[in-house]
């Protein structure tokens, strides 16, 4: 009997009680299903979840309750994470855009300071991915559920220099524009 103990389903709880996910409740919704003695009610609810260091997911529930509702898309969302490299852990590398459906984002890099300026459902997803200066803009659909798809569609292509460099067999001081070079250009002018 004590072999069974040590079997997967003991492993996935420890691994659920990992208080390490922030969740954020995004939209939630009242729907019907019209039966032969008349309405029923239900709940749908949108959750973001991430670590805030670079991992973020979003899930869907429904359910009679709306706690259980938000439970199930709390636990789809786990399931359902991403990893997202970010420059300095807290902007992204380069700028991006993202779709879905009929919703279409722009996500930008921001200098330090700036904040998360985005709109609704977009805020969530940064603040649970653990980004501090964004510039993001919706542009079609407002609906929330294909704002975060096309969201998570635009991260996706979030590529890091390392992972360009590696891809290109070159050094990830290739890649990176030369910015520093100049001024000790000049120096060693000045120095003959």
């Amino acid at each position: 009997m004590a072999r069974d103990d040590n079997r997967g389903g003991n492993r996935r709880n420890q691994r659920d009680e990992t208080p390490e996910f922030a969740d954020r409740l995004v939209a939630i919704n009242r729907v019907s299903k019209t039966v032969k003695g008349g309405k029923r009610f239900g709940f749908a609810a949108l959750v973001v979840v991430g670590d805030q260091k670079g991992r973020v997911g979003f899930g869907k529930g429904k359910a009679k309750e709306v706690p259980e509702a938000i439970r199930k898309a709390t636990e789809q969302a786990k399931r359902q994470l991403i990893r997202v490299p970010l420059r300095e852990g807290r902007t992204l590398h380069h700028d991006i855009d993202g779709r879905h459906g009929a919703g279409r984002v722009v996500m930008r890099s921001a200098p330090t300071g700036t904040g998360i300026i985005a709109g609704g459902p977009m805020r969530a997803v940064f603040e649970m991915l653990g980004i501090q200066d964004v510039v993001a803009k919706s542009l079609g659909s407002q609906n929330p559920y294909n704002m975060i798809r096309a969201t998570i569609n635009g991260l996706t292509k979030q590529s890091s220099p390392r992972s360009v460099a590696q891809r290109r067999s070159k050094k990830v001081a290739d890649i990176l524009p030369k910015r520093d070079q100049a001024p000790a250009a000049a120096a060693e002018t000045e120095e003959a």
